[in-house]
């Protein structure tokens, strides 16, 4: 994985979490706004598994378990999608909360993959 970019995935996560949680707590029904973070966000994780897949063969190898790791990212993957779909069958202002708090969890993920990734060892 590459520091820079975890730093910007979990910046993105936690700017659409605090999006989603104040346009929830203020009312807000699922909109453009927050399910556009989530639309970033998903696409910073895609472009992460595409990172994934090359930083071995380019001399970044984890040194942590891989099947923890990937375990890790394809679930984070999955939540974005997980709770759209969820926010577009409730709509209302608590899916839009429920939004904030997957992107929430998804900043957490992202940051254990680091640990995963450079600090332990398999």
């Amino acid at each position: 994985m590459i520091l820079g970019f975890t730093i910007a995935v979990i910046a993105v996560a936690i700017a659409a979490a605090l999006l989603c949680i104040v346009l929830g707590l203020i009312g807000r029904v699922p909109g453009d706004w927050s399910v556009g973070s989530l639309a970033v966000l998903e696409l910073l994780l895609v472009a992460q598994i595409v990172v994934s897949v090359v930083a071995p063969f380019a001399g970044n190898p984890p040194s942590g378990s891989l099947l923890e790791f990937w375990t890790y990212l394809i679930s984070a993957a999955l939540i974005p999608v997980g709770v759209v779909v969820w926010a577009f069958v409730d709509r209302s202002r608590w899916a839009t909360v429920v939004m904030g708090v997957g992107a929430l969890a998804v900043a957490i993920m992202v940051w254990r993959m680091e640990v995963i990734w450079t600090v332990q060892v398999a």
